[in-house]
């Protein structure tokens, strides 16, 4: 796979070479357009929703015969830039693209109090059936980002050799695959920046569920929270049916789980990606299995890996196309 993907190494210019400004630039500075997302809603097996966007390689003609299904990350959304990139680099290689919003992040709350996870592979099991079902596609792909990423590979190595046959290949960016070791990475203060983002939008979403649900959430509680723990204890773990957060961390995690994985995937993570403490770099499992490959730059940040500003992709979105056009056309001859 290494000559497939020209190598693991990437190399940032002196400017971009911090993790935090890797992270935060390619957030917040980095510009990315379109795509132009047709949104489609599917209904859940439990009364709820999920809103997927779709792209499609040739607008007006015969669809792609290749789709990949993207899975963003915590708080995220399909309008992410981090989901955007990865969809214009995929429709440049012609494939059509599914990027699909966790319940409640596509810009309207979710019906239930339950809302998404790290560990809620049900939900992407339910994006793939619907495309089996009503879409005519040769090839999958699933590219997951952070907790997407860690979702994704759940996903593979809970149905080990269950995976539908058309799915022949997945990338995971940046993924926390030890959620408890990541959590407390996050809990450092270095990463105080990211975790006032995160629970901005964590408590608005919290003052929501307390509107619906008043006898179930308490907003002011939320107010007060400062670390995943705190958050993960009082709503995640008993709304998803967790003991407690080490309960939901642990049983959501999807390190145990790579070694069931059969289907050819690559993660990408940064050395130095604030978000993952050492655990979440599984060296021995990739190293044991023929299915799993990890690479490891040295620089990258967090869903970074931007050689510049400007430029049309991102290294991480190369390396995804290549691997997947390369497992693509592997699973068809072989």
């Amino acid at each position: 796979m290494t000559d497939v993907l020209g190598g693991s190494g990437f190399a940032p210019p002196f400017w971009l070479r911090n993790p935090h400004v890797q992270t935060i630039a390619a957030a917040k500075l980095r510009r990315v357009p379109g795509p132009a997302y047709m949104r489609q809603r599917i209904e859940t097996s439990d009364g709820d929703f999920l809103d997927l966007d779709w792209v499609y390689a040739a607008v007006g003609k015969t669809r792609s015969s290749q789709l990949v299904i993207i899975s963003h990350g915590l708080e995220g959304n399909s309008r992410r830039t981090y989901v955007r990139g990865m969809a214009n680099a995929f429709l440049r290689g012609g494939w059509d693209v599914c990027a699909w919003n966790f319940r409640g992040c596509s810009g309207e709350p979710n019906r239930l109090f339950r809302s998404y996870h790290s560990g809620a592979t049900k939900d992407l099991e339910t994006v793939v059936n619907h495309v089996l079902t009503t879409a005519q596609y040769d090839v999958l792909a699933l590219i997951g980002f952070s907790l997407g990423g860690n979702l994704t590979l759940k996903y593979l190595g809970e149905r080990r050799l269950d995976v539908h046959a058309s799915i022949k290949g997945a990338v995971a960016v940046s993924a926390p695959c030890d959620l408890a070791a990541s959590s407390a990475q996050l809990d450092r203060k270095s990463n105080a920046i990211y975790m006032q983002y995160f629970f901005r939008s964590l408590r608005k979403k919290a003052k929501r569920k307390a509107e619906k649900f008043p006898d179930l959430i308490d907003p002011e509680v939320v107010a007060d929270m400062k670390t995943f723990r705190e958050f993960d204890d009082y709503y995640t773990a008993p709304a998803h049916g967790f003991k407690d957060a080490e309960d939901y961390w642990e049983k959501a995690s999807s390190k145990p789980f790579l070694p069931s994985i059969r289907v050819p995937t690559l993660i990408v993570s940064a050395l130095d990606d604030p978000f993952l403490a050492p655990e979440c770099f599984p060296y021995a499992e990739a190293s044991a299995s023929d299915h799993l490959h990890l690479l490891t730059p040295q620089r990258g940040g967090h869903t970074g890996f931007l050689s510049g500003l400007m430029a049309a992709e991102s290294w991480s979105e190369q390396v995804a196309r290549d691997f997947v056009d390369y497992a693509a056309d592997y699973g068809s001859t072989a």
